[in-house]
């Protein structure tokens, strides 16, 4: 334990020192803001009340539970009581898909197919039992079909579900065209999002949808710790059961420390947003144009720049396998990612890039650069110079055991 608390002081030093690291993993996770860190630390030690007990401890821990729940209401537009704190995305996202499913009427749901898994993988459970799923077309950016959804409303959908930027490719689901839509045709559906990729990067307002799924660690906030926003009067029944905290949705001793951690996050996340994101899709199309111009045989997985979000990039480097580029970049401080973290150790195809028709060689050449406010112009041209490097020198070896 001790050699363990010394590498981890050894670690925490360097970091604080800096290094020459340049990390474009920004979808996967970002790196905590010092004050988020301190906020979790401080409170963790100093306010270590249970949010349920009924003495001075734990009225502390219940006022800033309460206070981060108004802040990430604030930031939604929404009512503090509309807000539940979860573990994070996934758990947001099992809660709404399985919860509402199972509390309203109707055997038809909708969604795409270029989800993240945790909202994918639910609704392919909904299809084994018994569920008709409508999984609606996608262009070859990654954008929805919305004539398709049109049609595919029904009086018995009871429940939509649209990503509002692709953890993959970036495209930007219009949501509010959507809410239009389904409110027209299904009033009785519910309308979710995932908007894991969105939210402190993107405008977003609860009042678009029913149901929206939020996480802290995508916007320099802790691991482990999430939202899920629930208009009022939304059906829905609880998947777990215990001792009835979060609206009776979400039972077991709040994580205080996480949650004013996310609070934290949140504020810090939204001062400036829109400059933060001019400044993160400054860096994405510098790095996309030196790519396309400087190193052939390179194809931009979603070209639709204007309608895609700030922050994600993803590049088909032809006749280099997204393993080895990954791997190679790694060995020189850059930091990427092959299509989803949450999947990226699994051998199976991007489902998002086989949904919007691209070629296995396209889709097995995939990286995915994603952005924040703290990544420079800088770190993109010495990540385009390490490009223009490796990426000949896999091709040549690649050509050189191919005539062996």
């Amino acid at each position: 334990m001790v050699q363990d608390r010394e590498v981890l002081a050894g670690l925490m030093d360097r970091n604080e020192r800096g290094t020459n690291e340049i990390y474009f993993d920004n979808s996967a996770t970002t790196r905590p803001y010092k004050e988020v860190c301190d906020v979790v630390a401080e409170t963790m030690y100093g306010e270590y009340g249970n949010a349920s007990s009924l003495h001075r401890r734990g009225l502390c821990a219940e006022r800033i539970l309460q206070g981060a729940r108004e802040t990430v209401a604030g930031a939604l537009s929404a009512r503090a009581d509309e807000i539940t704190f979860t573990s994070g995305g996934t758990e947001s996202a099992n809660l709404a898909i399985l919860g509402v499913t199972a509390a309203v009427r109707g055997r038809h749901v909708i969604t795409t197919p270029i989800e993240h898994p945790c909202v994918r993988n639910p609704f392919l459970q909904l299809e084994k039992n018994g569920y008709e799923v409508t999984w609606l077309r996608v262009d070859e950016n990654g954008f929805v079909d919305l004539g398709h959804l049109e049609r595919a409303l029904r009086e018995d959908t009871a429940l939509v579900s649209v990503m509002h930027v692709n953890n993959e490719v970036g495209s930007i689901a219009p949501l509010e065209e959507i809410s239009r839509l389904v409110r027209q045709r299904s009033p009785r559906a519910v309308l979710m999002a995932d908007a894991v990729q969105s939210f402190g990067k993107l405008p977003l307002r609860a009042d678009w949808c029913d149901v929206l799924t939020v996480s802290a660690h995508k916007i320099h906030g802790p691991k482990g710790i999430g939202a899920l926003y629930l208009k009022k009067g939304t059906r829905i029944r609880p998947t777990l059961f215990g001792g009835g905290q979060e609206n009776n949705l979400r039972p077991g001793t709040e994580n205080i420390p996480a949650i004013a951690g996310f609070a934290e996050a949140v504020r810090l996340t939204f001062a400036g947003r829109e400059e933060k994101m001019r400044h993160a899709a400054a860096v994405k199309d510098h790095l996309a144009e030196g790519i396309v111009k400087t190193i052939p045989d390179t194809v931009i997985n979603n070209q639709a720049f204007e309608k895609s979000a700030p922050s994600i990039l993803n590049v088909s480097f032809l006749g280099v396998r997204s393993e080895t580029l990954l791997h190679f970049l790694e060995e020189r401080g850059i930091f990427v990612s092959s299509g989803s973290a949450c999947s990226s150790n699994k051998p199976e195809l991007s489902h998002v890039l086989l949904a919007m028709g691209c070629e296995k060689n396209r889709i097995d050449s995939a990286i995915r650069f994603s952005f924040c406010a703290k990544n420079t112009l800088e770190e993109a041209d010495r990540c385009l110079a390490v490009l223009r490097e490796v990426v000949p020198q896999i091709r040549e070896t690649v050509r050189y055991r191919g005539q062996r």
